[in-house]
């Protein structure tokens, strides 16, 4: 959940047996189970981790493995062990903590923490669409090759 250039938001949903965690960049969406069911055996590899949270009074825990090679966090691998803490600390404000542990990747694990700030608003479909002023060209040449194939079947039923 690392901010970025823009679509920063995150939506957080709680049900008795789960967190969805949606980000609007790209609305990749974490579901991410609150009970103790197994975890997913190690050949069994996703590109956002096995995830599994409990609550240590007022903060959520995040303990996700099982990434895939193609993850790369900031450099890591498959080998990564992610605790994420997630604890509010006032209405409008969560402090988000997340530990990398990756000791093929690093020679210690390292944490970082940032606030998450409560938005008023909806989270906006990420598309990259330049200011739509590519889906003005999409329909001129749409209308064009309509106005070339309405030539054509005039002209066919002309002679």
């Amino acid at each position: 959940m690392m901010p970025s250039a823009y679509n920063n938001n995150f939506q957080i949903v709680q049900t008795p047996g789960f967190v969805a965690i949606e980000g609007e960049m790209v609305h990749d969406t974490r579901r991410i189970l609150l009970d103790s069911s197994p975890r997913l055996p190690p050949s069994v590899r996703q590109w956002k981790g096995d995830s599994r949270a409990h609550w240590e009074d007022d903060t959520l825990v995040i303990d996700t493995t099982n990434f895939t090679r193609e993850t790369r966090f900031r450099g890591s691998d498959e080998n990564l062990h992610l605790t994420e803490r997630l604890t509010m600390v006032d209405k409008d404000t969560i402090m988000y903590r997340f530990t990398v542990d990756n000791p093929t990747a690093f020679v210690r694990p390292w944490t970082a923490e940032y606030p998450l700030l409560r938005q008023d608003g909806l989270l906006y479909e990420y598309a990259c669409h330049e200011g739509n002023s590519g889906l003005v060209g999409i329909l001129k040449a749409a209308r064009s090759d309509e106005a070339k194939a309405a030539a054509k079947d005039r002209l066919e039923t002309t002679k």
